[in-house]
């Protein structure tokens, strides 16, 4: 699939032809600055949507990563805004007056991030990239796990069929920025010998599978844009771990913009060369076509997989998307009494992105 990269135009940018709204000012540098140090991002994201996120979610992480591997802690007594199958009913008996459980998450229970920086994900028509979006996330929820004691680990994949680099699950500070460096120190922009960059997300995730021995909650940060084959891994990933697919994506993949002219773009992994015509209606309407098709295939293999999608755009506020996918698994979990037939896999996707001030 072509990652649609304007590769040269003498006219007006194909986003300022499409009527599209101006893009806002991202917390994340735009591809003409460079890259921060890892304590930098690290502080700006602190600053921005972290800071956000804790006023929203009013310290309470749990609904947010929310699933198996929950310990029952310290009894307290009912409140009005309790969920009444947490009551203890045989304390409750006793006491004659209604107490609950607590739960909290099973801190042996560590964090991976199975992260694509391939070269499709180099790619955003805005200010921000889908790898950058990428780098953003992983930091924010890393950072959100371990200054609860959570260890969490990474593996980066940048298109060959190993990985990358692989980050052993720890937690700390000093940990979460080693996880930040490596993650930078890989997304930065290619050499022109090093830009072809296929995905091969199938091979990733058997490594994944071989990798993580014990049980783990699994966020696969990707655009999924990778040759067949990989939802079998992943519905096995998922059998064992708790999976949640991050799927990364930027506008401009699902609607090809009017009044753009003759443009030459460029696949973003292979390197295949497409002369096309923007002002071709027919030309946009079968690309609209071939992306909710896309769309509708990909949505439906994660949810055969039994796994949660949050939707990421670069062009909206990721603190938002976190917010409302907290909401959608708490609410899940409130419906569910732990079956199958309750997960989050048949809720919409939650659609947010960039990281915005």
């Amino acid at each position: 699939m072509f990652s649609w990269l304007r590769k040269k135009r003498t006219e007006a940018t194909a986003a300022a032809g499409s009527g599209q709204p101006q893009a806002v000012v991202s917390d994340t540098p735009s591809a003409n600055t460079p890259w921060p140090n890892a304590a930098q991002w690290l502080q700006r994201l602190e600053w921005t949507v972290l800071k956000r996120l804790d006023g929203q979610l009013q310290g309470d992480y749990r609904s947010l990563f929310r699933g198996s591997g929950l310990v029952l802690a310290d009894l307290r007594e009912y409140q009005a805004h309790d969920d009444v199958r947490h009551i203890d009913w045989n304390v409750t008996a006793r006491m004659q007056t209604p107490y609950v459980r607590e739960h909290q998450e099973d801190r042996e229970i560590a964090a991976w991030f199975v992260l694509d920086l391939s070269g499709s994900v180099a790619f955003g028509s805005g200010t921000t990239s889908k790898r950058q979006l990428a780098c953003s996330v992983v930091t924010v929820l890393s950072k959100l796990l371990s200054q609860h004691g959570n260890r969490v680990g990474l593996m980066l994949f940048t298109g060959q069929d190993r990985a990358h680099s692989v980050v052993p699950a720890r937690s700390g500070r000093r940990h979460l920025l080693h996880i930040v460096h490596q993650m930078l120190q890989a997304g930065q922009t290619p050499s022109p010998a090093q830009a072809v960059q296929t995905s091969a997300l199938g091979p990733w995730l058997m490594q994944a599978q071989s990798v993580l021995r014990r049980r783990s909650a699994v966020f696969v940060v990707s655009d999924f844009i990778s040759p067949a084959g990989w939802e079998k891994p992943l519905a096995q990933l998922a059998r064992r771990h708790e999976v949640v697919a991050v799927r990364l994506r930027d506008p401009l993949e699902m609607v090809w913009p009017d009044n753009t002219g003759m443009l030459l773009v460029q696949d973003a992994e292979s390197g295949e060369q497409l002369l096309v015509d923007g002002n071709d209606a027919a030309f946009r309407q079968r690309f609209a076509q071939q992306a909710q098709d896309r769309e509708a295939a990909l949505l439906s293999s994660l949810s055969q997989a039994g796994v949660d999608c949050l939707e990421l755009n670069t062009d909206e506020a990721m603190d938002q998307a976190l917010l409302r996918f907290a909401q959608l698994r708490k609410r899940a979990s409130q419906l569910s009494t732990g079956g199958p037939s309750a997960t989050l896999s048949s809720q919409r996707p939650v659609q947010a992105g960039g990281v915005h001030a």
